[in-house]
């Protein structure tokens, strides 16, 4: 399994490109712009495009993914039900957050939860419920790799002050079903550097 980060769209958003060079299935994570370069390698490297996954729903997470739309319209977009408050008003929260960017509405494929099957050629990708930044928040366990979106960061965690955040939820969700996680277990956020579970376990003081 190869791993590539991009910065995307205006508020920095982590973009992760999942490949598996036997089966040549790619899967897209949070896709917050700038798809146009995301596109290119993943057709010049010649993989096929299975999914999107979303961590989550706020705008800055999913703004890129009307053109992942446009130019894959049977790629299936995955995301929590407990988001779709945040899918459906894109253009409402641009607004509110003061970002003038123009975008068409966007089309939610499938929900998931933590009892939903995925993979990446052999490899299981494991969903796990981390609601507290947002009502939907999931983090996805691939191999020894754990994507967390706005749940935990480097020596932080998401923010809470949306209307369907809590703080309590929120840090409840990280000691349940990402501390567990052995401690050598890579972990890529929604912003900022990556980080490990051990680390974070270590230094991390929202989670004393």
């Amino acid at each position: 399994m190869n791993l590539k980060k991009y910065i995307t769209g205006p508020l920095a958003v982590n973009t992760y490109l999942i490949t598996d060079e036997n089966s040549k299935e790619a899967i897209l994570i949070d896709v917050g712009g700038n798809f146009s370069e995301i596109k290119r390698d993943i057709d010049s490297l010649g993989y096929k495009l299975k999914y999107i996954l979303n961590t989550h729903g706020h705008f800055d997470h999913i703004l890129g993914e009307v053109e992942v739309q446009k130019n894959y319209p049977d790629i299936p977009i995955l995301m929590n039900n407990g988001d779709l408050s945040h899918f459906s008003k894109l253009e409402e929260e641009l607004k509110m957050w003061g970002v003038n960017i123009k975008t068409e509405p966007l089309k939610l494929n499938k929900f998931i939860d933590e009892n939903t099957e995925l993979t990446i050629g052999e490899e299981k990708i494991k969903i796990l419920y981390t609601p507290g930044h947002s009502l939907g928040s999931l983090s996805y366990y691939i191999g020894s790799k754990v994507f967390t979106g706005d749940a935990l960061f480097q020596r932080s965690i998401g923010r809470t002050d949306f209307y369907d955040g809590d703080y309590d939820t929120l840090v409840n969700s990280i000691k349940s079903k990402l501390l567990i996680l052995p401690d050598n277990t890579q972990v890529f956020p929604g912003h900022g550097p990556s980080t490990t579970i051990g680390e974070e376990k270590k230094y991390n003081t929202y989670l004393k």
